[in-house]
């Protein structure tokens, strides 16, 4: 007979045989197995000649309001309440009493009893998780392959490990490690790697005052600032929101587990009843089934504990079943955004002005003078404001150092000193970080404009020259920068051949990163002032993810006629000397422009305009014209 889960359901054979299908997959079941399935998978039963009996529970799922962020995404990557596996377990009667005892539970129809009985169903599904990785036996050369390669990273993870890099050393090729991994894991070795130097990250977060900086090269990154947006990237925080929101304890969830298959398939006859009353579900097979694990992970079971679960149970005389719809979700957080002037009397200097953002309308001092900004110090510069206080890193930037004597260091950018931002007594903040709103409001009138809301050079700042009252300031200063824009690029015109491509990266001995056009490193200068051409089979990922970490066996894809290289205490004729790097044509060439991080990092107006005409000389220059 046919049958559709109206929810995830686990089903325990207790006695007989069957061939059970679920989703066209047909197994053989007989006396104790467990099986899973998700809400709307279709089962079919053949009984054999002794029929089945089984106990069914099914139940609802729902990921906690307001809990963490990392269960919802691992949700989204692995839900195992939509998965169906089954195993022979290697201690049935312990799941045969706790069912039993469950079953008993709900019937008493008290809310003490459906409490209890809630208990034993986390207990049940740990004792499940707890069973799975033992099916993986069964499969030795997959398993030890994969466990291998899991040691590897586990033991390595500072290293620079790549997918060729692991595959040689377990005798696999990388497709096939892939696949493998992937089937096993239900992730891939490398996002494996990536989550696991981010747990380490968030340990050292959580347990020391190291600096980012000190964490990067503890897990394997190049600096902090790579690292802050790999966090943000894959956790959704940055590294100092993960801190100050964090206080459960962290725990690493083992992805192994084996892939039990058997297609081994019995026939035979039988027939199959559903009855619907008093808001249970009844189920009554004479005749019953099997099933084997398919791509299941413990990683999954072990969400499931995590999760809030509800269920409800009842049976029949054969069979017991639980009931309730199932389902497992998250959230989602949206937000959108304005930033337009709307005072009527904006144009009267002497008055404050209400300006709309992110978080709502605030109001700004006609004329503020004392003024804290954390990402967009180079707009304000420009514009002729020198604020008191910023982070660290900006008080460091090269192209307007002179224009900072006196301005105050209110910590790093993901570690702002809220004590000393207070101690400045602001009448204005100015940030690029919406989570920090709240905390700075309650000092003074903050201006929030998320990282990425203004666009490009022009919007940013005319954007500022409006809501500070500069706009004569916002204005001259974009003419100027305009005409030594297109001086700059007509100059990179006549040197250099239009189609050319130009690739920013930085070097870094375990795999070097590219770089698209929004994260310093020259991309602003390279490709949106100057308009070149990253490499055409690399463009839309780079001008998509900004940045990409490369393994060494890729960097011939993402080179192009010229390179734009970050690198410290770092020569040509070192380069040279460079596996892979050593037989790029603009290594060859000497077409490989290399500055230091500390000029290269800052990607702010000044910044960009600078950056563009000292590539434009460096262009100029390699081309033989003077």
């Amino acid at each position: 007979m046919k049958y559709k889960f109206p929810t995830s359901t686990f089903v325990l054979t207790i006695q007989g045989d069957a061939g059970v299908t679920i989703d066209n997959q047909t197994y053989e079941v007989s006396r104790f197995y467990i099986f899973h399935g998700g809400k709307g998978s279709k089962l079919v039963i053949q009984a054999g000649e002794s029929g089945l009996r089984l106990y069914y529970l099914m139940y609802k799922a729902n990921l906690p309001s307001g809990g963490r962020n990392d269960l919802g995404r691992l949700m989204e990557r692995i839900n195992p309440f939509q998965m169906n596996y089954g195993f022979t377990p290697d201690m049935p009667t312990i799941l045969y009493e706790q069912l039993k005892q469950m079953h008993f539970l709900w019937d008493q129809k008290n809310p003490i009893q459906h409490f209890q009985a809630k208990s034993l169903f986390y207990a049940f599904v740990e004792q499940i998780s707890s069973q799975i990785p033992r099916v993986s036996t069964r499969y030795p050369n997959i398993m030890d392959q994969v466990s291998k390669v899991i040691e590897i990273i586990e033991s390595s993870y500072t290293e620079p490990l790549t997918l060729h890099a692991l595959a040689e050393m377990i005798g696999s090729s990388p497709r096939s490690l892939s696949r493998k991994f992937k089937q096993s894991t239900g992730t891939s070795p490398i996002d494996y790697l990536i989550q696991f130097r981010l747990f380490k990250a968030k340990e050292m977060l959580l347990q020391t005052d190291a600096t980012l900086d000190e964490i990067a090269v503890g897990i394997g990154y190049p600096d902090g600032y790579y690292l802050g947006r790999m966090f943000k990237k894959h956790t959704g925080l940055s590294p100092l929101q993960f801190k100050e929101k964090t206080t459960a304890p962290l725990y690493w969830p083992d992805l192994t587990s084996g892939v039990a298959r058997s297609d081994i398939f019995r026939g035979g006859s039988g027939r199959y009843v559903y009855t619907d009353g008093d808001n249970h579900y009844h189920y009554q097979y004479k005749h019953g089934g099997s099933i084997n694990m398919n791509r299941q992970t413990r990683t999954g079971m072990l969400l499931s504990i995590l999760l809030s679960l509800t269920l409800l149970l009842s049976a029949c005389s054969t069979g017991v079943a639980s009931n309730s719809s199932g389902d497992a979700s998250g959230s989602n957080n949206t937000s959108s955004s304005t930033k337009t002037v709307t005072a009527e009397n904006q144009s009267k200097s002497s008055e404050p002005r209400t300006v709309s953002t992110v978080k709502g309308d605030i109001t700004i001092p006609a004329e503020p003078k004392r003024i804290v900004v954390d990402l967009y110090l180079g707009s304000l510069i420009a514009l002729g404001i020198k604020p008191v206080g910023t982070p660290e890193m900006n008080l460091k930037n090269p192209y307007f150092i002179e224009s900072l004597e006196g301005v105050q260091n209110i910590g790093e950018y993901e570690t702002i000193s809220l004590e000393k931002v207070l101690e400045l007594e602001p009448d204005l903040i100015v940030t690029g970080n919406p989570d920090l709103f709240d905390s700075f409001s309650k000092i003074a009138p903050t201006l929030v404009v998320p990282y990425g809301e203004l666009k490009n050079t022009h919007e940013e700042i005319a954007y500022f020259g409006e809501v500070l009252n500069k706009e004569k300031e916002s204005e001259a200063w974009l003419a100027d920068y305009d005409a030594r824009i297109a001086d700059a690029k007509k100059r990179v015109g006549e040197a250099i051949d239009p189609t050319a491509e130009v690739s920013v990266m930085q070097f870094y001995d375990k795999g070097p990163l590219a770089f698209g056009d929004n994260f310093g490193r020259g991309g602003q200068a390279v490709y949106s002032a100057l308009g070149l051409n990253p490499p055409a089979d690399k463009k839309e990922i780079l001008m998509k993810d900004q940045l990409v970490e490369v393994s060494s066996e890729a960097i011939p894809e993402f080179a192009g006629d010229y390179i734009i290289l970050t690198a410290d205490n770092l020569t040509l004729e070192e380069l040279k000397s460079k596996p892979v790097w050593s037989s790029l044509d603009a290594v060859k060439n000497d077409r490989v422009f290399i500055w230091s991080r500390d000029r290269s990092w800052y990607f702010d107006p000044i910044a960009t305009l600078d950056q563009t005409e000292e590539l434009a000389a460096w262009f100029t220059k390699i081309s033989g014209q003077k």
